[in-house]
């Protein structure tokens, strides 16, 4: 059996996850797992010897999974890896899963007998239910959208008779969920257990309210992702040698609520008797369009709108085209018979399973654990069943490898792109790089990595291509489709890279063809003319000298040529967050996400945990002050300690204040955490989405009772104040804030409430800009209109695009937060303007008929 090592800054954290992992396994089948946590017991710290150490006494032959926590728990646990003989490292796995959920995930899996890679997976899936239970745009029915396996790809579209035919050695089960929370992890991890006791038996688990699955009875995240709810009956496939017995041990563990109820007594749902045999252009990932004003001078001119959000960087390239299309290599392929073409297949599996192999080693020494695990993710797509084995079957019908592989990618893709969340639907573009891989074995194409120097054209970036780029070879990247929050995007523009996402007019541009790309304003050229060379190279060594000079100048202060002062601070959701908000040169917090820093919580934080937690964000902005924002829950933001109600339209339901108004007693917690570090730290506290004067007097009252439970009340130096995310407050400032010190704007709310336009919907990405002039109109009132006294703030993505930053200063905006990273570049621009000169920049926005021409304003 595999061993485990916890490795953490806190002993006492590190303790609690061995526990809960201990209780929801079987004594007699439970995995050595060793801690190497804290310094000692009372001071937070990683030691790499203490890493090697458990590792060494964790192994027993099988291999080690390490989870670690964050920060320097990575860079011990690597450093461990030196120490240890090269043998024993060389079955040691590192893992970024989430540390709780993944190593209960892990334990469970080892102790019903999976090896390391089965494990790592488990454990890499810790969050796949949560992420899916919280995630459904239906209120979380669990009936929004196609349902994911236990490996995180979609599943299988369920058939009306759940599992299909069956064959006569396969026995069947129907059972109620009874237990008050449903199928939670502690019963799933006796299910999980009871299944692991039973080897050579293969068991499939499908919801039957919900129709999700099936899952493998074997894995912990696969049942959590069927979200199987007190009320729900869930339907068990068992074939084998001992299915029938298996099935009879299940019912009994259903009968007691899966172990959760006291009394099995309690079970009033009938499980079903086990029976055998068969039973029933807008934005830069919408592509590019021709310009109207037609090519220049013998150059092609891609015109597209510019991307929005941080700049950082150069941004732009210019170099020959390299081509990187996979089915390149497959030109002269000639297909052989079945078995030809099967051991065709097999041999590119192999070397996939080689380079996949070789690039998580790769990707962990240059990227560290947390990026590498993409790389996982593929591994196990490349070895699921599910995609292995329609391929072979689309062999054996007469289908050449290629084609068998290309037509299954394609199958599985669409599955994802019909699933309701973006993010996830930009994953089927981890199913397209294993595909793309396989067709690249398959044609004898070099392996990643072997692009020469120019300018990359490909139909998506995936990861695996992103992270073996060379920056002195690869000067950009040009994507003729994909998102721009594609895995291999971001890691691409982590490293510098400038890529233009969905050029899809690209597509025919040939090997070798110069091109010239700016990501900033959207542009690339195709074969430029002198002129436009040399405009280019110009452009190119403004923007890298820039870039130095934004970083040497980070920690300076924004001020403008004429001696305005503006604060320039960061939004923040960990402390993480905080430490890189520091270096970027953050003047304080202007926005700290309260329920994305305790989002992963199934309990509410105490009074306690959370002002350790708000010191240590303080700590490393130190000398800054932070702006907590009270539970922002509702709409796209689930707390899960604190569950809604479903609602036809949540952004205009129950959200933010309003969500505490029957019950504010996690509020008033809250706010009494906030008072008891403010008598220490610089801290403001802000109230979300409030319209109504009635909120902000229930806010203030609700600050009061808090302040209270404290012996001197209500700290002097905390000033109060509320988002304007709604049309309401922002149209009556003046009645809202007559009690407060300051309001803070969120510009995405109030972009996407003003204009009726979803934010996260890509098909309105174009109309959900904060340039529409109706939207700086209302920022306008705002500031025009709190009472004498109150500072106007803007957090949101708004202040991460420098040149709306200017903008908005020149609105009369105080004090912005923007996105960590980019902090120099807002704080660059606005050392180098007039505030006068902002000031007739923004009357001339205000005049302006639509965001188009407010967009133009700010390139002149």
């Amino acid at each position: 059996m595999i061993g485990i090592v916890v490795v953490s800054h806190s002993s006492a954290l590190a303790d609690a996850a061995v526990a809960l992992a201990s209780e929801m396994t079987d004594p007699e089948n439970r995995p050595v797992i060793k801690v190497a946590a804290g310094l000692d017991d009372k001071t937070f710290g990683t030691d790499a010897a203490a890493v090697s150490e458990a590792i060494s006494e964790a192994d027993s032959g099988d291999g080690v999974l390490v989870l670690l926590d964050l920060g320097s728990a990575v860079l011990s646990a690597e450093m461990a890896l030196e120490f240890l003989d090269p043998e024993l490292a060389g079955r040691v796995r590192l893992s970024s899963a989430p540390l709780v959920e993944g190593l209960v995930g892990a334990a469970v899996a080892a102790g019903a007998g999976a090896d390391l890679g089965s494990a790592a997976a488990e454990a890499e899936q810790g969050l796949t239910a949560k992420t899916q239970h919280l995630g459904h745009g239906d209120g979380g029915t669990g009936k929004g959208g196609p349902e994911e396996g236990a490996d995180g790809a979609p599943a299988e579209p369920r058939p009306e008779s759940v599992g299909g035919e069956r064959t006569h050695d396969e026995h069947v089960v129907e059972l109620a969920v009874t237990a008050p929370h449903g199928l939670h992890a502690r019963p799933a991890a006796r299910f999980v257990r009871t299944v692991g006791a039973h080897h050579g038996v293969e068991v499939r688990v499908c919801n039957l309210d919900t129709g999700s699955g099936p899952v493998d009875g074997r894995s912990l995240t696969g049942l959590a992702t069927l979200d199987a709810r007190e009320g729900h009956t869930i339907e068990v496939t068992a074939a084998g040698a001992t299915a029938a017995d298996l099935l009879q041990e299940l019912s009994a563990l259903a009968g007691t609520g899966f172990g959760d109820l006291a009394d099995p007594a309690l079970a009033v749902a009938q499980p079903g008797a086990a029976t055998s045999g068969a039973t029933t252009s807008g934005t830069a990932t919408s592509g590019a369009t021709t310009s109207g004003a037609g090519p220049r001078s013998g150059s092609r001119e891609i015109s597209r709108p510019p991307e929005k959000g941080p700049t950082f960087g150069l941004e732009a390239a210019m170099g020959p085209v390299v081509r990187g299309d996979a089915t390149a290599s497959l030109v002269d392929y000639r297909a052989g018979d079945v078995e030809a073409e099967l051991r065709a297949l097999d041999e590119a599996v192999t070397r996939s399973r080689g380079e996949l192999a070789d690039l998580i080693d790769r990707a962990t020494a240059r990227l560290g654990p947390g990026e590498a695990g993409v790389f996982d993710a593929h591994l196990a797509i490349l070895e699921d069943p599910a995609f292995q084995n329609p391929v072979r079957d689309g062999i054996l019908a007469g289908q050449a490898a290629p084609q068998a592989v290309l037509t299954r990618t394609t199958e599985l893709r669409a599955q994802f792109e019909g699933l309701a969340d973006s993010y996830q639907r930009a994953r089927g573009e981890d199913v397209t790089s294993v595909g793309e891989r396989l067709l690249r074995a398959l044609g004898g194409a070099e392996a990643d990595g072997a692009h020469g120097p120019g300018v990359l054209v490909v139909r998506e970036l995936d990861p695996a291509t992103a992270v073996l780029l060379d920056p002195s070879e690869t000067l950009g990247v040009i994507t003729l489709g994909g998102a721009a929050t594609a895995h291999g995007v971001l890691l691409a523009r982590a490293r510098g890279l400038p890529v233009l996402t969905g050029a899809a007019p690209a597509r025919d541009v040939k090997e070798g063809t110069l091109v010239a790309l700016d990501v900033r304003s959207g542009r690339l050229v195709v074969d430029p003319d002198p002129g436009v060379r040399s405009e280019f190279e110009a452009l190119l060594a403004e923007r890298a000298e820039a870039r130095d000079r934004m970083m040497a100048a980070a920690g300076e202060p924004a001020i403008t040529l004429d001696g305005h002062h503006v604060l320039v601070k960061a939004n923040v959701a960990s402390v993480a967050d905080a430490s890189l908000a520091a270096r970027s040169g953050a003047d304080g917090s202007g926005l700290v996400r309260t329920e994305a820093l305790f989002g992963d919580r199934s309990t509410a934080p105490t009074v306690a945990e959370q002002v350790a937690a708000f010191e240590r964000i303080a700590e490393q902005l130190a000398g800054g002050t932070i702006t907590i924002r009270t539970w922002d829950v509702g709409g796209d933001k689930p707390l899960p300690f604190h569950p809604q109600e479903p609602e036809a339209n949540p952004f205009l339901g129950v959200r933010g204040l309003r969500a505490f108004r029957d019950d504010p007693r996690p509020l008033v917690d809250q706010l009494e955490a906030i008072c008891r570090v403010a008598r220490e730290q610089p801290v403001r506290v802000m109230f979300p989405m409030v319209a109504t004067v009635d909120e902000v007097d229930w806010a203030l009252a609700r600050l009061d009772e808090a302040a209270g439970r404290l012996p001197d009340g209500r700290p002097d130096g905390l000033e109060v104040g509320i988002m304007i995310e709604v049309p309401a407050a922002a149209l009556r400032p003046e009645a809202l804030t007559t009690l407060l010190d300051f309001v803070s704007v969120g510009s995405n709310d109030l972009v996407q409430y003003t204009l009726a336009a979803e934010r996260g919907n890509p098909a309105l990405g174009d109309l959900a800009d904060a340039a529409d002039p109706a939207v700086l109109q209302l920022i306008h009132d705002t500031v025009t209109g709190v009472a004498d006294g109150v500072q106007v703030c803007l957090c949101g993505d708004a202040a991460s695009d420098p040149d709306l930053a200017l903008l908005l200063v020149g609105l009369g905006v105080s004090e912005l937060s923007a996105a960590a990273a980019a902090v120099p570049a807002v704080k660059d621009v606005l050392r180098r303007a007039r505030l006068v000169d902002l000031q007739d920049l923004a009357a001339r926005a205000l005049r302006a008929e639509s965001a188009a021409e407010v967009r133009a304003l700010l390139q002149t």
